[in-house]
């Protein structure tokens, strides 16, 4: 990879919200990764992890001017979810039993901003058209699993 940023923004973006991810959940190999928009109560840049086996997301809220992690990612799975809804302009609403919501969007082409340094700024679209398919099949996925888990509790 080209790590000179005006050679290759996109690259960069990417390497950083993986980074961003990466430095917190250390099975980080085992999960999807898309980037996320939050809205709502829960604003701002995400990078969101998902698996199937076991069915979880990890929301891993990242500072958008330097793509670092800005707070502890949240593990959300079938112990502690307590809703799980796909809003009506397509994007998500998760809400963990501790009472923390998350409304979020997951966008094909995302664009992103970062600073290097004070002095240089580097945007970058990306694409996750393919990944942002895989994970609203994913969402339906958990919405499933979830909905199977409360049917026997």
């Amino acid at each position: 990879m080209d790590n000179r940023p005006d050679e290759n923004p996109a690259e960069q973006v990417k390497a950083r919200l993986h980074d961003a991810f990466d430095s917190q959940i250390p099975n980080f190999a085992s999960y999807n990764l898309v980037a996320g928009t939050g809205i709502a109560g829960s604003g701002g840049l995400k990078v969101i992890g998902y698996r199937r086996q076991p069915a979880e997301l990890i929301i891993a809220p990242v500072n958008s001017s330097d793509l670092r992690a800005s707070e502890d990612a949240i593990n959300i799975n079938n112990t502690n979810v307590n809703q799980l809804a796909q809003l009506v302009d397509g994007g998500y609403e998760v809400a963990t039993s501790t009472g923390r919501v998350f409304r979020f969007t997951i966008p094909v082409k995302p664009s992103i901003d970062f600073y290097i340094d004070d002095a240089v700024s580097v945007g970058a679209v990306i694409d996750q058209e393919s990944d942002a398919q895989d994970f609203a099949e994913f969402m339906d996925h958990f919405m499933n699993t979830v909905e199977g888990t409360e049917n026997f509790v």
